[in-house]
């Protein structure tokens, strides 16, 4: 495993002498718009093995995406070759469904400490929800950007993560604004976590579980996600969707399209840079 190899493959080619802020939120940005949130591994007959070698080879030498578990634990390895001080930390994800968090924790994200002060990062959530830089760890102060407003609170040990969201105009729709779901107004609650460093192995019994439990939503839907410069591109089943973010107008623009299966494997390689070796079936 090579850190020029991985700079290679996320685009990355200016000086990275310093661990600094700077550094970080360049390289983190290069890493989320070049590396997509994908769980494809699951539907064509791939299994995802969960150790740093593996996770390399499929990233960044098989030019593939992956899901928190695989993009965080790479982005994790790079910052550590970097010599940034890096921790893992584990989440529980929140599902509006059921209207509350999963009782297990089932996401890791990174806490990066720069010059004494500590920074949030997570490569590995996707779609709209995807935090374009490090968020200071900090309790109750809105933290403006591109994709929306990040909010972090802080009770009794337990860390909260939220967005504000934004209305979508989508264009297909005859009255054109689409309001964001209200839920608890405007604010889209996305994890809970605690500042307990973790390692990768504490997570091979989930990687293992993701695989085959047919309640996740990962197993009944095949995603993949990546963040573009203005915005995101996002294929989930046979459903596409463009969205670019709009918001200076507090809106984003939303276009969506349903594909054929043959369309499916033309666009994950026109639009995601992803040439499968197995057959997807979406």
């Amino acid at each position: 495993m090579n850190i020029q190899e991985y700079f290679g493959r996320i685009s990355y080619n200016k000086p990275h002498k310093d661990a600094d802020l700077q550094t970080l939120t360049a390289i983190f940005q290069h890493h989320i718009q070049t590396i997509p949130f994908e769980n494809l591994s699951m539907h064509c007959s791939e299994a995802i093995e969960l150790d740093l070698q593996s996770t390399y080879n499929k990233i960044v030498r098989k030019k593939r995406g992956g899901w928190c578990l695989e993009t965080n634990h790479l982005l994790f390895w790079a910052l550590q070759e970097l010599g940034y001080e890096v921790c893992i930390l584990g989440a529980n994800s929140y599902e509006p469904a059921e209207k509350g968090y999963t009782a297990e924790t089932n996401h890791i994200l990174l806490k990066v400490v720069i010059q004494g002060d500590s920074y949030i990062v997570d490569a590995g959530f996707g779609g709209a929800y995807q935090m374009w830089q490090p968020l200071m760890l900090i309790s109750g102060k809105d933290q403006p950007q591109v994709p929306g407003i990040f909010h972090l609170t802080e009770d009794d040990g337990t860390w909260y993560l939220e967005k504000v969201k934004r209305k979508h105009y989508i264009p297909e729709h005859s009255n054109n604004d689409i309001p964001a779901t209200p839920e608890l107004g405007n604010i889209r609650k996305i994890y809970r976590f605690t500042l307990k460093p973790r390692h990768i192995d504490d997570f091979q019994e989930l990687n293992a579980y993701l695989q085959v439990s047919p309640d996740n939503i990962l197993r009944k839907k095949s995603i993949c996600t990546l963040q573009t410069t203005n915005g995101l591109l996002a294929l989930v089943g046979w459903t596409f969707t463009d969205m670019k973010y709009k918001y200076t107008e507090d809106m984003d623009l939303v276009e969506i399209t349903t594909l054929t299966d043959e369309e499916v494997e033309k666009m994950l390689k026109d639009k995601f840079s992803i040439v499968l070796e197995n057959k997807l079936v979406p």
